[in-house]
């Protein structure tokens, strides 16, 4: 799905009273300014998010970036992938993300690797390597904590050091801490340009593809 952030969004309607329980809580970020920072002095760069469809993000990326946004629910399509299906999940992901490679400036992650299984974690990284543009960057938050049940979240920014995470889903997924050595392994072609642990037990990693020899 791609969207053009440059009309206005509508704001999204407001919660139910019985919502209220579910209205998110809003913690820091460290990465998030950095990886604006790494397009601010690109020309209408490409922005792919793997989250749900937030109003406010589209708004807000289009503002600060003029940019068109490419979004790709994954979360939602491990929801709803069969548990019993005959294709494992790792070898659907190596053919979802159907763009022209070296296409896009900058991926927003989220905490969507939390979910996955070490085969699938790297299969994605391997296409989002190929999707970036050289000096292109990837944000991506990692837990420090194992859990075996936990909601999907929906992430909307709040400003430059804050984001705000909203649990959507009504089923739970296993969610996994994966080594600091085997992220960076996933990520095998891009450099680790930042990384922040922060209080929250979020560890925050943003990724750029190096740029081409002149």
């Amino acid at each position: 799905m791609l969207w053009d952030p440059r009309g206005k969004e509508r704001s999204e309607a407001a919660a139910p009273a019985a919502a209220l329980a579910d209205a998110g809580q809003t913690f820091p970020t460290k990465a998030l300014r950095k990886f604006l920072a790494s397009l601010t002095l690109r020309d209408s760069p490409v922005l792919m998010d793997l989250g749900p469809v937030v109003g406010p993000n589209v708004t807000f990326f289009g503002e600060r970036l003029g940019c068109k946004i490419i979004l790709e629910d994954l979360f939602g399509d491990l929801e709803r992938y069969p548990k019993n299906a005959e294709t494992p999940f790792s070898q659907y992901l190596k053919t979802r993300l159907k763009h022209e490679e070296a296409s896009v400036d900058g991926i927003l992650c989220w905490n969507f690797f939390d979910f996955l299984d070490l085969a699938s974690a790297q299969a994605l990284a391997a296409s989002l390597t190929k999707l970036l543009r050289p000096d292109g960057a990837v944000l991506a938050f990692f837990t420090t904590v194992g859990v075996p049940d936990s909601r999907f979240s929906k992430y909307s920014i709040v400003d430059e050091d804050s984001v705000k995470q909203r649990p959507y889903s009504s089923s739970g997924k296993k969610q996994t801490a994966f080594q600091n050595r085997d992220i960076i392994r996933m990520f095998e072609g891009l450099k680790v340009a930042e990384s922040f642990l922060l209080k929250t037990n979020v560890r925050e990693f943003l990724f750029r593809k190096p740029a081409q020899s002149a």
